[in-house]
């Protein structure tokens, strides 16, 4: 096999089922990590602004790039574009900013497996027939870095993260704790946003 980052098992069990964007997002993650010289992050200063959106089945490869450099939701390190595209900047504010996207040719020839057969008709991935799950992923971990990726460095790219807080007030109306950038304020009174009558949608609402 070509690639020298493959993900261990236990992403896949992670992630939830075997697919090969995963680790796509996996190999994206380590090769940023290496060029930027970064190490896995254990705290919070290293970014990544994935550029893919909702409703295609390929941003699989957040998690992979969530496993391989530790810049994770949960961390605040993560935040979407929305552009619908497979790819993602990475930033590190002593090392600068580094976008990787896949490239088109790589994109067409992954698409003639049968795997994508199946997804397209609506097969979730966990109940593609194995055989033709690992075919597609072996074949990833075959293609050069080269084939993959288009590698572009981002010189002026700057990302200013919001200050954390530990401040928090409670709600008037629910008595829950609110960190307070997300108070409003109703009737001269403290208010969560749920309780302020904001009618913003939940994501997939």
């Amino acid at each position: 096999m070509t690639s020298q980052h493959i993900p261990p098992e236990w992403a896949f069990e992670f992630h939830g089922h075997r697919c090969p964007f995963m680790p796509i997002g996996y190999r994206m993650g380590k090769l940023a990590m290496e060029y930027l010289g970064v190490e896995h992050e254990k705290d919070h200063g290293f970014f990544v602004f994935p550029e893919i959106g909702e409703g295609h089945p390929q941003t699989c490869m957040v998690d992979g790039i969530q496993i391989a450099t530790g810049a994770t939701y949960g961390k605040v390190l993560i935040a979407k574009t929305f552009y619908g595209k497979l790819a993602a900047t990475f930033y590190h504010p002593q090392k600068g900013a580094m976008r990787y996207s896949l490239t088109p040719d790589f994109i067409d020839e992954m698409g003639k497996y049968e795997f994508f057969v199946y997804r397209k008709k609506g097969v979730e991935p966990s109940q593609i027939p194995q055989p033709v799950t690992e075919e597609v992923i072996n074949w990833v971990y075959e293609q050069s870095d080269d084939f993959m990726f288009k590698i572009e460095p981002k010189p002026d790219f700057k990302f200013t993260p919001a200050k954390g807080s530990f401040n928090k007030a409670k709600c008037s109306i629910c008595g829950e704790y609110v960190f307070e950038r997300y108070l409003r304020m109703k009737d001269g009174k403290p208010v969560c946003i749920p309780c302020s009558g904001f009618t913003k949608s939940m994501p997939g609402a």
